[in-house]
C-alpha cells in the first residue's frame, strides 16, 4: 500500500511545534526558514526547504520525536552532516530535518574486544583519530571523512579506497541501536565476532538510506593498524592498459589495502596544482597502496609490482617519504573539488562493473563521450571496480543539458550489460531512484516496498527517496 498520501505539506501545527519544543528545548528547534535553509542542502546541489530543524543529542530523544512526526504525519529525514551527492537528505516533501549532530559521543573503545561503540553523530575522522591511540581503524574511509559523520556513513554504506581489502560498513559493523518510522526502539546484530541468531537486520539498516529506521547507535568491528605500509605510483599509456594492471594486480594473492585509478582527463584536471611527477605520455594512473607485517611488506610490494607490469606500463614507483605519500593522496581527494570548479553542475555517478569488465567499461565510456559530445572524466576506486563517472556538462545549455542526459542513460545500460550496478558507495536518494528499476525487478521492488512498510507503516521516514513510488502524488520539485 503506498501511504505517501497521509502526509501533510502544510504550516506544521502550533501545537505540534510546542510538543517538539518540549522535547529537545527551545535551543534545538530551528523553525526560522532562513535558519532552516542550509539544512535544505546536501552534496548533490539539491536543495528543498524544511519546515523545521531538530538537533536530538540522545537516542529517547530520537525514540519521542518520531512518535510525535508519526502521530502528526510530518516527514523526518535524518541528517548527519550533509555530505551525500544523491540528495537523500533534501527534504522534498517538507517535514522536520532531524539532525544528528550534536549525537557525537564515543561511547565505548573496547580494544580487548575489537570494538567501539558510537553515536551516529560522531565524524569518521574523530573516530579513526580516537581509535588510533589504541593501535586500531576503522576500515570505512570516505573521500569526505574528515566531516562526514558515522550515521552517514552507515545510511549509504559508504565505504572508500580500503574497501578494497577491508569491506563496506556492512563488513564492519557488529550492531545496531534504531528507531523505526512508528516510533519503536530496536536493537540488531550482536557485539560478538560471530552470530546468526535472526534475520540479519544490521545489513538491511545499513544503506537504507534513513528509510527503514533511524540509527542512534553501532557497535562497530576494529581492525589492528598495520605495521607497515608502502604507496606506489604507477602510470600507463593508456586507461586500457591500467585496468588490464588492476585486473592482474585483483587476480593476485597479494590484495592491496587500496588501487585508486584515474584517467588521462583526471590527470590533466589536477596537473596543475597537484606537483604530481609524471611523464608526459601518461594516461593513466593507478595510485597503490600496500600494507601488511613489516617482515613481509617488501615481498608484498615486489608481487604487487610484478602483477602491475603490464603492456602499456610507463613506470612504477614508490612514495620515497610521507610527504609523496601525503601528495599522492591529497591529489586523490582534490579531484571532486576541481571538477566542481571546472563544472558545478556536473553529473557524478558511483558506478561498479566486475574487476575483468573495467576494460569494457571505460572502452564504452569513450565511445559514449563521442556519440554525444560530452566530457567524460574518470576516476575512483578501482580495486573493486567502483569508478567515479563525470559527466562535465553546461547546465545553462539547455542542448547540452539534453545530451548529457542521453549519454547518463546509455552510461546506465552499458554498467548493467556489464554485470555491473547503478550505485557502489553514494546511494540512491534522489539521484538515482528513477533508473534502479532497470536493475532491480519489479517481484523484488515490490518485496522492498512491503518492508519500508512495516518499518515505516505511515511513510514519514525520509520519504519519496530511494525506492520509485507506485501512484506517488506529490510532484518532486527539483525535477
Amino acid at each position: 500500500m503506498n501511504t505517501s498520501d497521509k502526509i501533510t505539506t502544510s504550516p506544521l501545527r502550533t501545537e505540534f511545534l510546542e510538543q517538539l519544543a518540549s522535547i529537545v528545548g527551545e535551543d534545538a528547534l530551528l523553525t526560522d526558514p532562513g535558519d532552516c535553509w542550509s539544512y535544505g542542502y546536501d552534496n548533490s546541489r539539491r536543495h528543498a526547504l524544511p519546515q523545521a530543524v531538530v538537533f536530538a543529542v540522545s537516542h529517547e530523544q530520537v525514540v519521542k520525536v518520531v512518535v510525535l512526526c508519526n502521530r502528526y504525519a510530518v516527514p523526518v529525514i535524518p541528517r548527519g552532516a550533509g555530505t551525500g551527492t544523491t540528495g537523500a537528505t533534501v527534504p522534498v516533501l517538507g517535514g522536520i530535518v532531524l539532525s544528528l549532530e550534536r549525537m557525537n559521543r564515543i561511547l565505548k573503545i573496547d580494544p580487548d574486544n575489537r570494538t567501539a561503540r558510537v553515536e551516529p553523530g560522531v565524524t569518521n575522522q574523530d573516530l579513526q583519530n580516537a581509535l588510533s591511540a589504541h593501535g586500531f581503524f576503522w576500515p570505512p574511509d570516505p573521500t569526505s571523512a574528515a566531516v562526514c559523520t558515522l550515521g552517514g556513513n552507515l545510511a549509504y554504506n559508504s565505504a572508500g579506497p580500503r574497501a578494497v581489502k577491508y569491506g563496506t560498513p556492512r563488513e564492519n559493523t557488529l550492531g545496531l541501536r534504531a528507531v523505526t518510522g512508528d516510533g519503536h526502539e530496536f536493537r540488531t546484530g550482536v557485539v560478538t565476532s560471530k552470530g546468526v541468531v535472526g534475520y540479519d537486520l544490521t545489513r538491511l539498516i545499513i544503506g537504507s538510506e534513513g528509510t527503514l529506521a533511524i540509527i542512534t547507535e553501532a557497535v562497530l568491528k576494529l581492525t589492528p593498524l598495520a605495521e607497515a605500509k608502502t604507496t606506489l605510483q604507477a602510470s600507463y599509456r593508456s586507461i586500457h592498459s591500467a585496468a588490464a594492471a588492476v585486473s592482474a594486480i585483483m587476480a593476485n594473492p597479494i590484495t592491496p589495502c587500496a588501487l585508486e585509478f584515474m584517467d588521462r582527463a583526471a590527470i590533466e584536471m589536477v596537473r596543475s596544482f597537484s606537483g604530481l611527477d609524471l611523464e608526459p605520455e601518461t594516461g593513466a594512473l593507478l595510485m597503490i597502496e600496500v600494507d601488511g607485517p613489516t617482515h613481509s611488506l617488501k615481498q608484498a610490494v615486489e608481487a604487487i609490482k610484478s602483477a602491475a607490469s603490464v603492456d602499456g606500463v610507463i613506470s612504477i614507483r614508490g612514495a620515497s617519504s610521507p610527504d609523496e605519500v601525503e601528495l599522492l593522496w591529497n591529489t586523490r581527494r582534490s579531484l571532486s573539488p576541481a571538477l566542481r570548479n571546472v563544472a558545478p553542475k556536473k553529473i557524478n555517478e558511483d558506478v561498479v562493473v566486475p574487476v575483468s569488465r573495467i576494460p569494457d567499461l571505460i572502452e564504452g565510456l569513450e565511445q559514449l563521450s563521442r556519440e554525444h559530445g560530452i566530457r567524460i572524466v574518470n576516476f575512483g576506486h578501482a580495486g573493486n571496480g567502483n569508478i567515479h563517472v563525470n559527466l562535465l556538462a553546461n547546465p545553462d545549455s539547455k542542448e547540452e543539458m539534453e545530451r548529457a542526459m542521453a549519454c547518463l542513460d546509455a552510461t546506465f545500460d552499458l554498467v548493467l550489460k556489464l554485470e555491473g550496478t547503478l550505485s557502489g558507495e553514494h546511494g540512491v536518494g534522489l539521484e538515482k531512484r528513477d533508473f534502479i528499476d532497470r536493475e532491480i525487478d519489479a517481484v523484488t521492488l515490490d518485496l522492498m516496498r512491503g518492508i519500508k512498510s512495516h518499518f515505516d507503516p505511515n511513510n514519514i521516514l525520509n520519504p519519496g527517496k530511494m525506492l520509485p513510488a507506485v501512484n506517488f502524488e506529490h510532484a518532486d520539485p527539483l525535477r
